[in-house]
């Protein structure tokens, strides 16, 4: 498979012929793995092999990334195609909504895979279809703290491109902000960050740890914020900020698993998933993954 670079990839229209089913299985391949190593690590206050939570165990994530796989690189689809189908996979499978986020942001990466084009020709030429693909989807899953917005409600049928309802929210909502901005977070401080911490540690689940925290101390996570308010994600953030200095200081990570384990208990009691954090992870995972296939 060609280097997955969108800095390096010359931009170009789409090509008419589709990706080979052998490159398709790869890239889901790819997808899957990076759902599975991110539950590998722990990741404070979400579902990892060290503690289940919120309702949710590890096993639903690994059917999820199952099902999802199946159907997100398929060749052939746009991708509002790829969101719905592999939310409606993950919600026949589980039925409940385990990886929204991921599917969202992975879309229009496996989109820029199979089509060899940088993701920010796949982003310009997203269409009001994508948008009432990805909106069907974001309804079937149902996150928590969902709501209502007065505009470009997910309820209702869009009247703009999924490009343009990502970048309305994006300044509420940290998956939509990678649409608007390129995945940035991604390219310039997650995929930095990750091989910064694997070269170090030699390991991906302590490289997927040290991403996730990152994006905690960075951020006021945006699935926090929606459901309990931007206050509790503001005082999340700085929580994780602590946390993530004493972790880079440790020559061993496992030095520092009592703490993230107490963290990890601290906010499932208080019920605070940092769900978009996960998410980020996830993409982040994806990215290093394909550029090393």
């Amino acid at each position: 498979m060609p280097e997955f670079n969108p800095a390096k990839v010359a931009s170009r229209p789409f090509p008419d012929v589709l990706a080979s089913h052998a490159e398709s299985q790869a890239i889901a391949a790819v997808f899957e793995a990076a759902c599975l190593a991110e539950l590998q690590a722990i990741k404070p206050g979400n579902v990892h092999i060290f503690a289940d939570g919120h309702g949710m165990v590890v096993d639903d994530f690994v059917k999820s990334a199952q099902a999802a796989a199946s159907v997100i690189a398929l060749p052939g689809l746009t991708v509002g195609q790829r969101i719905l189908r592999a939310v409606n996979a993950t919600q026949d499978a589980v039925g409940i909504n385990t990886n929204l986020g991921i599917v969202l942001l992975v879309a229009p990466l496996i989109q820029s895979a199979l089509l060899h084009v940088p993701v920010h020709e796949v982003l310009t030429n997203l269409t009001l279809e994508d948008a009432d693909y990805a909106f069907r989807a974001i309804v079937r899953a149902s996150p928590a703290g969902l709501g209502n917005s007065p505009r470009h409600d997910v309820h209702d049928a869009p009247k703009v491109t999924l490009l343009e309802a990502m970048r309305e929210a994006a300044s509420r909502d940290h998956v939509a902000r990678q649409y608007a901005t390129d995945y940035d977070d991604i390219f310039n401080f997650g995929l930095t960050r990750y091989r910064e911490a694997y070269a170090r540690w030699d390991s991906e689940a302590w490289a997927a740890t040290a991403v996730h925290l990152g994006f905690m101390a960075c951020y006021p996570d945006s699935h926090v914020a929606r459901k309990h308010g931007e206050a509790a994600a503001a005082s999340l953030r700085a929580q994780a900020e602590l946390h993530e200095s004493a972790f880079l200081k440790c020559e061993n990570p496992k030095n520092y698993l009592a703490d993230l384990l107490r963290f990890d208990a601290q906010l499932k009691q208080n019920h605070l998933n940092p769900g978009t954090s996960a998410d980020l992870t996830v993409t982040t995972i994806l990215v290093a993954s394909l550029e090393n296939t």
